[in-house]
């Protein structure tokens, strides 16, 4: 496996990622606006031409928000979200941020295991902030110092 930026190439198995993982999926032009946009970081783990996840990161000033983190349903429970969240952490090292944060499903139990085994905690809740269904967002956030 190996995580590299995304670039238009892997914009079709992206948008395809998202449609298998979630109810509202970013379509591949929305994708495709994170390309060039000041601040946004896409980063795409690949198996050869093969995308199998990715991860999305947004910065303001010293502040990062993943927007997204996906697997292959057929590669999940692999380590493959776990590196791309590791190589998140990295760049947010690199640049210098004083924080990583992230809304994570209440019920998501595999995904906030893995957010607290790397560093994360709990820093509040956004009720009722995903729909079908519907359900509270805990607020997960990471600090580097």
């Amino acid at each position: 496996m190996n995580i590299e930026k995304m670039q238009e190439k892997h914009l079709k198995q992206v948008a395809e990622i998202e449609r298998l993982c979630f109810v509202h999926p970013w379509s591949e032009n929305s994708l495709k606006a994170e390309l060039s946009k000041d601040g946004s970081y896409f980063f795409v783990a690949t198996d050869g031409d093969t995308a199998l996840g990715y991860i999305g990161i947004n910065t303001v000033l010293d502040e990062a928000y993943i927007t997204n983190v996906a697997v292959l349903p057929n590669y999940q429970g692999q380590g493959i979200g776990k590196a791309l969240v590791d190589y998140a952490c990295e760049l947010c090292r690199e640049k210098a941020m004083a924080f990583l944060t992230l809304e994570v499903r209440r019920s998501n139990a595999v995904a906030i295991s893995l957010y607290t085994n790397l560093k994360f905690r709990q820093v509040g809740v956004r009720k009722g902030y995903y729909t079908e269904p519907t359900e509270d967002a805990l607020l997960m956030t990471r600090y580097f110092e």
